[in-house]
């Protein structure tokens, strides 16, 4: 005859505080270099990079990720690169979740 034995476990299990990257509207940054910036860095679907530049033109600004600060620091670096490279003014930054 097999006993049942019930194991209860302390393990508690803590997540990373996660950070909103926010990428920020200016009137120089063309619509299709920012629809590649979401598309290349934040892994974004046309539609989905599409629907956030819109965002971001209409509002100012439209958060484009939640990642642990690191992942969010390096993201918002690349944006800066990237922009820069390319001859254009757009910033990105990080908020806490």
């Amino acid at each position: 005859m097999a006993t049942k034995t019930e194991v209860q476990s302390d393990i508690e299990i803590l997540l990373p505080k996660l950070y909103k990257v926010i990428l920020l509207n200016d009137d120089y940054t063309t619509f299709d270099f920012v629809i590649e910036v979401l598309k290349t860095i934040f892994g974004k679907t046309e539609e989905e990079a599409i629907n956030l530049t819109l965002k971001v033109d209409r509002e100012g600004s439209a958060v484009v990720g939640l990642y642990p600060y690191e992942i969010a620091e390096m993201k918002v670096n690349k944006v800066h690169t990237m922009a820069r490279n390319a001859g254009y003014p757009l910033r990105a930054k990080i908020e806490e979740e």
